[in-house]
């Protein structure tokens, strides 16, 4: 007899692999018994706190995903004989699916592609459990299995089918496990944010789209949008989602910015199940713009812009809004032309004058823009506004719920006209807030003023609430989604503090960061230490005092160490202070400057090891490196402020007054010996110091580059 249980919240790339193993045991041997139960917990409430727990009677039971399938594959004897060393390697390699961060998971996806390109099955020339496992983690990481879907790469797409289609019974265990995750999200989902929105028709299919425009990079707005309507497609509804690049204005877009979006969307674990461009409807908008003029619904008007404005802000009707159908048409075909007459003229809805929602008053739908297309290049002079393109494609596109943030609102009417006066399928319309936070710009037109002025690096500067920039900064894609998810579809409107965001990021990143030692340079303090070892020497010890699996450092000790000059200020006269990774020393002497304007620092201090000493006792715990013994490593770390210095921008106010004159802060230090090995990108501990992402790895002759990450308590902020 033998009993699995598993936490139905927790990530399916960890569950489902020991969920379909135990299964295959099941409907292999109808002896076996096996009771899988689900709770409706993200871990379990056991010893380890694991998403498993598995128990065969008279055994201690296990937790870990990979140990739960190795006492299963040991408890079942039929299973013994199948390469059992390449059985265990297969089955360790799902920890390679577990984030869905998509670059942590191209790497495995590919090294598996390759491994079956002249294979039926991962081990072996007949079905095993690692078929199972390795399916069973592709198939719970939604970033993993939409690349599988999209036949990206043919090895793995072949397997997957072939493993799926030859055992129907999987099919009825992944339903079980979605089953208790589904229940769970009609009612609440991430942690208090209620997604039971009500939304109509539900039943009939759920088919989203997120609708970005290619003229600038994905920032953390965008990605509120982005992640709701893939939630609501994919997790909440098991529907369709549609990324559609909104690509009707050739002045503002590039096809850098389209690369970058698809780039940024992968990397947040969104993956559309289908992606379109407005541009591939341009004919169809043309056309029911011509529908509409000859009905007498729409008109061209030349009135200048800024009298335009002035007459639909006081609901003084143009002179142009009677003008005939003939004239109109004629109008419009010289807009066509992109000519300098054409130039002069727009297409306007003939919706109201005076109506009270001035978003109703003859809104513009058509212009004319002779600058090439990036995709269509010079075949069209006459774009439609987003306005007017945005119901018509979603209606043809099947959109079933447009979901969208609350400035649209007042644009809702004209929406619904759009869709009323051309006799088009209707839309639902759900408004949700937008994420703002305090002391940050998210308007791409200002922050591409940012970028062009040179007060920023690039789009991916890391003080940018850019998808790249606060990624450069250190934020984890899974934290990042968490944060986004928590704030729910709500319509109340807040101004968020970054502090609750980056502290989100702080529960990822500090199980699993690698703590190192850096001492600032400036002022930096030799310390003689009596009783050390005369010869320098090293040490191996943990990167993680509670993750043991991150490995182990090398930590080298000399009679001569390096301090931070604030700690040696801190020391009084035979105090008992702590090395960390040491042991406990006395301060026996301490030297200051004979300068009398720094009477204050600190020049040298001599200390005694005291290692008998209680650890637990001393106030004064200080990193150190020692002198000797391990080469120390050139680091400069760098600290970022807010890019404004006002919590919330109003309407009249000028960026430039509010433009915070330093923004950016950089100490030179030096590291202990492993911080050569870091990669780019990676994520450390600087003990005392807080967290950091490697911005430029080391090379001979050049520093190591390391972006601070904040934590949700540091004063400066994004």
């Amino acid at each position: 007899m033998a009993a699995l249980t598993i936490a139905s919240k927790a990530n399916q790339a960890i569950t489902l692999p020991a969920l379909l193993v135990a299964q295959y045991a099941r409907e292999a041997d109808p002896n076996v018994k096996i009771v899988i139960e689900f709770k409706d917990v993200e871990v379990l409430d056991s010893p380890e706190k694991s998403e498993l727990e598995f128990v065969i009677t008279s055994k201690p039971p296990v937790f870990a995903s990979s140990q739960v399938i190795r006492e299963l594959l040991q408890g079942f004897p039929f299973w013994q004989g199948h390469s059992e060393d390449l059985v265990y390697e297969w089955i360790a390699r799902t920890q390679g699916f577990v984030s869905t961060d998509f670059r942590s998971v191209e790497v495995p996806l590919l090294e598996l592609d390759s491994h079956l390109t002249l294979r039926s099955y991962v081990v072996g020339y007949t079905v095993t459990p690692t078929d199972f496992a390795v399916w069973g983690a592709i198939r719970g990481n939604k970033v993993a299995y939409a690349a599988v879907k999209k036949g990206v790469m043919l090895n793995v797409s072949r397997w997957f089918t072939f493993v799926e289609e030859s055992h129907l019974w999987i099919a009825s265990a992944v339903q079980s496990l979605n089953a208790h995750a589904q229940e769970r999200r009609a009612n609440k989902s991430k942690e208090g944010a209620s997604y039971d929105i009500a939304l109509p028709d539900t039943d009939k299919g759920v088919v989203t789209r997120f609708p970005p425009e290619p003229s600038g990079y994905l920032h953390i707005g965008h990605a509120k949008a982005a992640c709701l309507n893939d939630y609501f497609a994919h997790e909440m509804y098991q529907g369709t989602l549609i990324c559609r690049f909104d690509d009707t204005n050739p002045s503002k877009e590039k096809e850098e910015f389209q690369d970058a979006i698809v780039e940024d969307l992968a990397l947040m674990g969104i993956k559309p199940d289908k992606t379109t461009y407005t541009s591939d409807y341009f004919q169809e908008l043309y056309d029911y713009c011509v529908t509409l003029l000859k009905d007498g619904k729409v008109y061209a008007d030349d009135t200048e812009r800024e009298t335009m404005q002035h007459e639909r802000m006081h609901g003084i009707a143009s002179k142009r809004r009677d003008a005939t159908v003939d004239e109109n048409l004629a109008r419009f075909e010289e807009m066509k032309k992109g000519n300098d007459e054409g130039a002069r003229w727009c297409v306007r809805a003939k919706m109201s004058v005076d109506n009270p929602n001035k978003a109703m008053r003859d809104p513009v739908i058509y212009r004319c823009n002779p600058q090439p297309h990036h995709r269509t290049g010079t075949r069209w002079k006459v774009y439609p506004t987003y306005d007017f393109a945005c119901p018509i494609v979603d209606s043809m596109e099947g959109i079933t719920h447009a979901l969208r943030t609350m400035e649209y609102r007042d644009r809702n009417p004209q929406y619904n006209w759009m869709l009323d006066t051309l006799n088009l399928r209707k839309v639902h319309i759900w408004d949700f807030a937008r994420m703002n936070f305090i002391r940050t710009l998210l308007s791409k037109r200002k922050l591409a003023k940012f970028v062009e002025t040179g007060v920023v690096w690039g789009w991916d500067d890391p003080r940018f609430p850019t998808i790249r920039g606060i990624r450069r900064r250190g934020m984890t894609i899974d934290a990042l989604r968490e944060f986004i998810l928590k704030q729910g579809p709500s319509r109340n409107i807040v101004n968020l503090d970054w502090t609750t965001f980056w502290a989100t990021n702080k529960k990822y990143i500090d199980p699993v960061a690698p703590r190192h030692t850096a001492i600032e340079l400036e002022n930096a303090v030799t310390a003689t230490v009596k009783g050390a070892r005369v010869a320098p020497y090293t040490e191996d010890k943990p990167k993680h005092g509670k993750n043991p699996e991150l490995g182990t450092k090398k930590v080298a000790y000399s009679s001569e160490i390096l301090i931070d000059q604030a700690d040696a200020q801190a020391f009084a006269q035979d105090e008992e202070i702590t090395l960390m990774n040491w042991g406990n020393a006395i301060v026996r002497s301490i030297s200051h400057s004979l300068n009398p304007i720094h009477r204050s620092l600190v020049t040298s201090l001599e200390l005694e090891l005291h290692l008998q000493g209680d650890v637990k006792k001393t106030k004064q715990k200080i990193t150190w490196l020692a002198k000797s013994g391990q080469e120390p490593i050139p680091v400069e770390l760098v600290d970022f402020d807010y890019l404004i210095t006002k919590d919330k921008l109003e309407e009249d106010d000028n960026v430039d007054d509010f433009l915070n004159p330093k923004t950016e802060f950089r100490t030179e230090a030096v590291a202990d010996g492993n911080v050569a090995e870091l990669k780019e990108n990676d994520v450390i501990q600087f003990e005392r110091k807080g967290y950091f992402r490697v911005d430029r790895a080391f090379k001979h002759g050049e520093k190591v580059v390391m972006f601070c990450i904040p934590t949700g308590k540091e004063n400066k902020g994004k």
